[in-house]
């Protein structure tokens, strides 16, 4: 796949050094650490244009519960359940993703390079691979020893504004972070479930014309697709752009915390300079992408580099 992409974004007005993170954490010990996820993530992207949406959904809910540590990645057993459990997280999905370029590394840089710093990189690679801006990546997170299913309490798409912003302040990011990483939503889908209160009565915050299509994609719902989904960007689904932006201005919103970022006055004016100017979105998605990836992160001797990403090193565990 081969995408026209001259913008590159250098984001000299953040310090190159986050939390102990910085750029080039991996120059020495592994100086093709990010060229080898970057291949991962090219060869995926050339038959499936929607991982970008999935690593995108990966970095948020990792980040969203303890931090970014990757203790999204870890598998359920029978001794223990895991994040994967969790009802938000039960269609998550780019986790194969992951372990392939984990594996490359570990033929490369045995224990050298982090799941959730794999995480952070590749979700960068597959959204200026999808049109969107490159972004330098602070790198030298290290990965979590704990992956509660108790602990998962995301953000819902039935959120008000002030709720939304309550819940990533919490995490200390601003309400203009919350409406930039809204803009997600310019890849991915959402299934009918999220929606369905929305177009089975009349919704005047929604497009007349965009609820009958809806209407008909889940009524579409079947015995072997029980959930129908929909784009939540209705004009370019895989590209990583500020058409969202424009879309929910015209009441063409998927999700009901969609259209109220334009519908809020709390956040109608981020929404109104975001369509009006994709460089400006642009430029601060990039920057809103890099203090999400340093939430409560985990450095120096703290966690551990695991080997699979899947489960934990067995001399860690606890």
């Amino acid at each position: 796949m081969r995408l026209k992409v001259t913008f590159v974004l250098f984001l000299s007005i953040l310090p190159l050094a986050l939390a102990n993170l910085r750029v080039g954490f991996y120059r020495r010990s592994c100086p093709n650490a990010e060229s080898i996820v970057r291949a991962a993530v090219r060869r995926r992207l050339t038959r499936d244009k929607s991982i970008t949406a999935a690593l995108l959904r990966v970095h948020f809910h990792d980040c969203f519960v303890r931090g970014c540590d990757a203790s999204i990645l870890i598998d359920s057993n029978r001794k223990s359940s895991s994040e994967k459990d969790a009802g938000p997280n039960l269609t998550v999905r780019g986790f194969e993703l992951i372990d392939e370029a984990k594996k490359a590394l570990e033929a490369t840089c045995p224990s050298k390079v982090s799941c959730a710093d794999i995480i952070t990189l590749a979700t960068r690679d597959a959204v200026f691979l999808s049109g969107g801006p490159f972004y330098f990546v602070p790198t030298g997170r290290r990965d979590g020893l704990v992956s509660d299913p108790d602990e998962v309490n995301l953000p819902g798409p039935t959120l008000t504004v002030s709720e939304a912003v309550q819940a990533f302040r919490a995490k200390n990011m601003s309400m203009d972070d919350m409406v930039t990483l809204l803009g997600a939503h310019t890849v991915g889908v959402a299934h009918c479930s999220f929606f369905l209160d929305r177009i089975t009565r009349p919704d005047p915050t929604m497009d007349r014309g965009l609820a009958a299509k809806l209407r008909s994609i889940c009524g579409a719902a079947s015995g072997s697709n029980p959930d129908p989904t929909a784009f939540l960007d209705q004009g370019t689904p895989f590209a990583v752009d500020n058409q969202f932006f424009k879309q929910i201005g015209l009441k063409r919103g998927v999700m009901k915390i969609d259209q109220e970022l334009a519908n809020d006055p709390l956040s109608r004016r981020i929404v109104s300079g975001f369509a009006a100017n994709a460089t400006l979105f642009r430029t601060r998605f990039a920057q809103a992408m890099v203090k999400m990836g340093n939430i409560q992160v985990l450095v120096g001797n703290a966690g551990e580099i695991r080997k699979n990403c899947r489960v934990f090193n067995p001399r860690r565990r606890i």
